[in-house]
């Protein structure tokens, strides 16, 4: 084999952690964030992101979440946008809208609230927009 083989090998669909909210933290505000960030405290506020947010199973957030991919295992209240897609899996529970264009929920999830498959709600440019402009 030669030198690096094999280095350079990505797995498709996984993003590096790069930030980490553990259990018994709590923290209130606006999270930034590019690539994955996982979510095993309380987080109360805003989420703008072009990447990963991960909901651990202790995990929870209330917050007006945009990013391209929402993966919950915990308890998320508020509005979810998913560029791309929103996962939940038991013991998941999820209070609020969600618009994304893909949603996989797993066996065991609780959901109430609406889901939006086809688009933003009128008066709002889409997350990408949102992201790169700043607006809220």
């Amino acid at each position: 084999m030669k030198n690096g083989a094999g280095l350079n090998k990505k797995k498709k669909n996984k993003e590096e952690i790069i930030a980490l909210l553990g259990w018994g933290t709590e923290f209130e505000g606006k999270l930034t964030f590019e690539g994955a960030v996982r979510v095993d405290g309380i987080f109360t506020g805003e989420v703008q992101s072009n990447g990963m947010l991960i909901i651990g199973e202790k995990g929870f957030v209330r917050a007006d979440i945009r990013a391209s991919v929402v993966l919950v295992h915990g308890e998320a209240h508020g509005t979810i946008r998913a560029q791309s897609r929103v996962e939940a899996y038991s013991p998941a529970k999820i209070y609020g809208d969600i618009y994304s264009p893909v949603l996989v929920f797993g066996e065991g999830v609780v959901f109430e609230g609406t889901s939006h498959m086809t688009g933003e709600p009128e008066g709002n440019s889409g997350i990408q927009g949102q992201i790169k402009n700043g607006d809220s």
